[in-house]
């Protein structure tokens, strides 16, 4: 390896910014464009979700990123690939046929960003010692995680802003949570209520929604009766869902068994789910004043600000035609049933043109991504053992399979592979049922936090810790070494799962506790997966360290998808008690492996210069 005077700093955090950036364009930003462009949800899930397989499957070509040119090279051509992808969905938004176009660019997207992950955590392991490695391991964690909000947050506000100022005089109504007793909830009349020129007007800005002295009798039928007319006037296209018939085995086997051990372990608290009650909903009548031209206006309503108990139900999109102009359009509202005190939110309605602000914030990560290309191609270091690991050409496919095999050959194999897959056995299904067991009600087993109290002991507080704890990890483990610190990992990633038993149990109702409870989980997770992230590290190192790395990152996706898949069918039949308590016993293994592993010493510490 080349002694490189660049500073580390000057790379790692825009490559991984880089690296993270169209994960979440592919997996998140899509599919609020299509919503917002008017695909219905159907169409969302289905194609969009296979947009995912890249990611799943990338350790079947990584030999390939091994084999051929320079992971240096990789990095340049998937960001140029990436961009090219960009500029593919931007142009071919405004085309009528632009589902089809823009899915076979976002398929473009993805696997050069899965190719891209190969490279770029190859290229990790060749440019920077095994000091190095371990101290950054927290820093590019936190510059991916910039990106996931970049994508999920600034993008979205970037498209919404530009669909502002290409359109009408947006609309917005505030909804304000109150303790008084509504006894009807009904449909707002806009007989009285004008506007002056093309602009909408809705029948009440202020809205108020009763909290207190619920009444259930008659918001089921409203909340049909709105869906019903906005289809009928044309402000809400008709989604027909196509109902599947069970599989034999979810009919004869799956479902009975659930049915059986929910009603043998969880008797009374199934009986309680069936009584929980749902939010109150409130009205929102919209109407447009005039229309100038023949064209239809699509107005998307969103949450502005405030509390996010308070939720959009229905109405997200409407249509107005020439056909419908001067009727009145229906937005439902609802709140968390747990809300217990006043909030406000406010919610705004755009009526830009859509496509082009769309066009507009892919063709800026064009830009983006063009500027990643120069700055890298210049900017990253040149490692003397960044080279093309295939001497001879003509034998490409069985060097391809011996790079893979070699995987498997490694000494102690079965250990490795044990240890991914059990290291976040436990987490694997936490993750999944943590923010349902905070949102649930006391009623079946829950905390009963609201909507906007979760999102900032999550979004917020435990995203603070769980960085914190990344950062920290790899600077002790820079310190140290791995094998110092990888028995104090193996505890902080599993043992504070506890909380969530105590939580489970004790059902406090500070949300102090609670939060302090979730911070400790996430700091623990964070600090612990530092040791996770240099093991693969370390049992990748040699020949093909890119192709091997990419091979653990497809295990340690395996170790979390299936406990993730069946985690809910589980907790539904045992209840959330004796769920985190499944989830603490399913830590055990973990510590069983991590004594069976063998970890050079000196593996992560800095290396005295001669």
């Amino acid at each position: 390896m080349t002694k490189d005077t660049r500073s580390a700093w000057s790379w790692i955090p825009t490559l991984y910014f880089a690296e993270g950036l169209p994960y979440v364009i592919v997996m998140t930003v899509s599919v609020i464009m299509y919503k917002r462009l008017g695909i219905s949800n159907t169409d969302i899930a289905l194609y969009t979700s296979w947009l995912y397989l890249p990611w799943v499957i990338k350790p079947l070509w990584s030999p390939i990123v091994d084999m051929l040119k320079t992971k240096r090279w990789w990095i340049v051509i998937m960001q140029l690939f990436i961009g090219v992808g960009l500029a593919g969905v931007a142009f071919t938004i405004p085309m009528s046929s632009f589902f089809q176009f823009t899915l076979a660019f976002f398929w473009l997207l993805a696997f050069s960003s899965a190719t891209h992950d190969i490279a770029a955590d190859g290229f990790y392991m060749l440019a920077l010692d095994e000091h190095k490695q371990a101290y950054f391991v927290g820093i590019r964690s936190t510059f991916y995680r910039l990106a996931m909000i970049t994508g999920q947050g600034l993008l979205i506000i970037l498209a919404g802003s530009i669909e502002t100022y290409t359109g009408m005089k947006p609309v917005e109504f505030s909804v304000t949570s109150v303790p008084e007793s509504h006894a009807i909830v009904e449909l707002p009349s806009m007989e009285k209520t004008k506007a002056l020129g093309s602009e909408f007007v809705v029948a009440e800005q202020e809205l108020k929604v009763a909290y207190e002295g619920y009444v259930q009798e008659n918001v089921d039928d409203l909340k049909k009766e709105v869906k019903q007319l906005n289809v009928e006037n044309g402000f809400v296209a008709l989604e027909i869902k196509e109902e599947k018939s069970p599989s034999w085995w979810k009919r004869t086997i799956s479902d009975p068994l659930k049915d059986f051990l929910k009603e043998t372990f969880n008797k009374d608290k199934n009986e309680n789910l069936a009584t929980t009650k749902k939010g109150n909903i409130g009205i929102v009548g919209i109407k447009l004043g005039a229309q100038s031209s023949g064209d239809e206006v699509v107005l998307n309503i969103s949450q502005k600000s405030g509390d996010k108990s308070i939720k959009l139900l229905t109405g997200e999109r409407l249509t107005f035609t020439p056909d419908n102009f001067n009727k009145t359009a229906y937005v439902v509202v609802q709140l968390d049933p747990k809300l217990k005190k006043s909030n406000k939110a406010t919610f705004i309605g755009r009526s830009g043109n859509i496509p082009l602000a769309w066009s507009i914030t892919f063709m800026i990560l064009v830009a983006m991504f063009a500027v990643f290309v120069v700055y890298h191609r210049f900017i990253l270091p040149r490692p003397t053992s960044d080279v093309a690991a295939s001497q001879n050409n003509s034998n490409l496919f069985g060097e391809f399979w011996e790079t893979f095999v070699s995987f498997f050959k490694k000494e102690r194999i079965g250990v490795m592979l044990g240890f991914l897959l059990v290291y976040r056995l436990g987490e694997s299904q936490l993750v999944k049922l943590a923010a349902p067991f905070l949102l649930d009600d006391k009623a079946v087993g829950g905390l009963g936090l609201t909507t906007g109290e979760v999102g900032i002991i999550y979004g917020t507080i435990g995203l603070l810790f769980l960085t914190i704890g990344g950062i920290l990890g790899g600077w002790v483990a820079s310190r140290n070494g791995l094998k110092y610190w990888l028995w104090w990992m193996t505890f902080a990633i599993n043992l504070p799962n506890a909380v969530y038993v105590y939580l489970s149990y004790a059902a406090p109702d500070s949300f102090a506790v609670i939060a302090t409870s979730v911070a400790i989980e996430q700091f623990g997770y964070g600090f612990g997966f530092t040791a996770y992230m240099l093991y693969m590290i370390y049992i990748s190192e040699g020949k093909s360290k890119t192709a091997h790395f990419a091979i653990c990152t497809g295990f340690m996706a395996l170790g979390m998808m299936i406990p993730g898949m069946i985690s809910g069918w589980l907790q539904e039949i045992i209840g959330y008690e004796h769920f985190f308590i499944w989830v603490m016993l399913c830590t055990i293994p973990a510590f069983i492996l991590v004594g069976f592993l063998k970890v050079d010493p000196k593996f992560g510490i800095k290396k005295k210069e001669a």
